[in-house]
C-alpha cells in the first residue's frame, strides 16, 4: 500500500510539475496506477468514466452560465455599474473603495468567473480611484479580493463542478453560498471603514469630498442597476422557489443577458461570437478536468487509499474543528499551484471518505471548500485575480499579494464564524427543503 501511495503521488507531481495539462496529469496518474497494480484494462474504464462524467444534466447548466458572464463581460455593464454605485458612497467611509466590494459583488452574481469578476469592475474602478486619490494598496486589495466572490456567490461555476462530481443539489449549493456571501462583502466593507477611520483620513488617502447630489438625479442614475438586479433576482428567485432547475435558469439568463447587454447598446454580432466561443473554450476545458478526475478517482477507489487514509485520520481521534484546521492547512498549500477547479476535482477524487467520516454536512463543506478556493485566487505563483490585476496596473505581483493580506485573513475569519455557526451556510437550503 505505501508503494502504491508513493507512485500515485510521485506520478501525479511529476506530471503537474512538468506543465502538462491539468486534464492529462490526472488521466495520466489514474492510467499508471491501474497499468502497474492491477490486472484490469484502463481503456474501457476510462472510456465508462469519460461518458459518466460527461452526459449528466446539471453539468449542461455549466457552459450556459459562462456563456451569460461573457456576455456580461463584454456589454459595457461595469461602467453603469460604477456610475449608478458611485452617487451612494459617498458618506461612507472610504467612499468609492466600496465601490470595489460592492460592484463585484453584483457582478459576480451574474458572472460566476472570478477573472471575469476582476477584468470587468478593474478596469471600470481602478483608473477612477487612482485620479480621485485613493490608496492604491487598498484600491487594489479590495478589487482582487471581493472579485473572488464570483466563485462564492450564485451562480457559481465551482458549485456546479462540485455538486455534479459529489451528487448534491446545484440549487441547495447556490441557495447556501448567499449568506457566506454576504458575510465576506460585510467584512470587506467593515475593513475599509475602519481602515479610513483610523488611518485614511488622517493620511488623506479616501480621495476627495463628493459633492451632494440631489435624490431625485441619484435614484435616476441607480435606475442602470434594475436590468442587473432583476437578472438576479430572476435567476435566484426562480431556483429557490422551484420554478426553474439550475439548468433552465441558466438559459434564460443567457437570453436575458443577451436582451440586457442589446439594450445597453454593446451587443452585435461580433460579440455574440466572441462571448460564444469564450464560453465553449472554458467549458471545454473543465468538462476535460471533470473526466480526467472521475478517472483518477476510479482509479484511487481500486488502490483503496481514500478509504484507508478516512481511517487512519479516524484513528488519530482528532476532532472536526482539528480536522478542518490542518484540511485548510493543506488545501491552501495545494491552492498555491493548481487553479480551482483543479483543486476541487482533486479533492474530492482523494478525501471524501475522510469528510463523510467526520460527518461533515456536503453542502456545508462545498461551501467552505468553495471559500478556501477563493482564498486560492490570491495567492502567488497561481493566483489567476493577481495575474489579472497585474495586467490592469503592471504592479509587481509580490506588491499585490501584499495588498490582499488583510482580506485573505478576513476570509479565514469568514471560515471560523462558519464553522462556529454553520446555519450561515445551511439555514437557507434547509428552509428551501422543509
Amino acid at each position: 500500500m505505501l508503494t502504491i501511495s508513493l507512485v500515485t503521488l510521485l506520478a501525479l507531481a511529476l506530471l503537474l510539475g512538468s506543465g502538462v495539462w491539468i486534464a492529462f496529469a490526472l488521466l495520466g496518474t489514474g492510467w499508471i496506477v491501474l497499468t502497474l497494480f492491477f490486472p484490469l484494462p484502463a481503456g474501457p474504464i476510462l472510456a465508462s468514466d469519460f461518458w459518466g462524467a460527461s452526459y449528466g444534466w446539471d453539468l449542461t447548466a455549466l457552459p450556459m452560465f459562462i456563456w451569460m458572464g461573457e456576455i456580461l463581460f463584454r456589454s459595457g455593464l461595469g461602467n453603469n455599474m460604477f456610475q449608478a454605485l458611485a452617487p451612494w458612497l459617498g458618506r461612507i467611509p472610504g467612499r468609492l473603495l466600496h465601490s470595489n466590494i460592492i460592484g463585484s459583488g453584483l457582478f459576480a452574481a451574474v458572472c460566476g468567473s472570478s477573472a471575469a469578476t476582476c477584468a470587468t469592475v478593474g478596469k471600470m474602478t481602478l483608473p477612477e480611484l487612482q485620479q480621485r486619490g485613493y490608496d492604491d494598496r487598498l484600491a487594489i486589495g479590495t478589487l482582487a479580493s471581493a472579485s473572488t466572490l464570483g466563485l462564492l456567490i450564485p451562480p457559481s461555476i465551482m458549485m456546479i463542478v462540485y455538486g455534479v462530481v459529489t451528487e448534491q443539489s446545484i440549487s441547495r449549493l447556490f441557495i447556501a453560498g448567499i449568506g457566506p456571501g454576504l458575510l465576506l462583502l460585510g467584512l470587506f466593507m467593515a475593513y475599509v471603514i475602519g481602515w479610513a477611520l483610523l488611518v485614511g483620513n488622517k493620511q488623506g488617502k479616501v480621495g476627495e469630498t463628493v459633492a451632494p447630489m440631489p435624490m431625485a438625479r441619484k435614484l435616476r442614475i441607480s435606475l442602470q442597476l434594475l436590468p442587473l438586479l432583476a437578472l438576479i433576482g430572476g435567476i435566484l428567485g426562480s431556483i429557490y422557489g422551484g420554478i426553474a432547475s439550475p439548468t433552465e435558469a441558466a438559459a434564460c439568463g443567457v437570453v436575458l443577458s443577451m436582451l440586457i447587454a442589446r439594450a445597453n447598446g454593446h451587443f452585435n454580432t461580433v460579440i455574440f461570437k466572441d462571448a460564444l466561443f469564450a464560453a465553449v473554450r472554458t467549458s471545454c476545458m473543465i468538462a476535460f478536468i471533470i473526466a480526467g478526475a472521475s478517472f483518477l478517482s476510479s482509479a484511487m477507489s481500486f488502490t483503496h487509499l481514500p478509504m484507508n487514509l478516512a481511517q487512519q485520520i479516524g484513528d488519530l481521534g482528532l476532532s472536526p474543528a482539528m480536522l478542518l484546521v490542518v484540511l485548510t492547512l493543506f488545501l491552501l498549500v495545494l491552492g498555491c499551484f493548481l487553479d480551482g477547479i483543479s483543486l476541487i476535482l482533486l479533492v474530492t477524487s482523494i478525501i471524501m471518505p475522510v469528510i463523510e467520516t467526520a460527518g461533515f454536512d456536503l453542502i456545508w463543506f462545498g461551501i467552505y471548500l468553495v471559500i478556501v478556493v477563493e482564498m486560492s485566487q490570491i495567492t502567488p505563483p497561481v493566483g489567476f485575480n493577481l495575474f489579472v490585476i497585474q495586467g490592469l496596473t503592471g504592479k509587481d505581483i509580490m506588491a499585490i499579494t501584499r495588498a490582499t493580506v488583510p482580506f485573505f485573513a478576513l476570509m479565514i475569519v469568514a471560515i471560523i464564524l462558519m464553522s462556529v455557526f454553520p446555519g450561515i451556510a445551511t439555514y437557507l437550503p434547509q428552509a428551501m427543503s422543509g
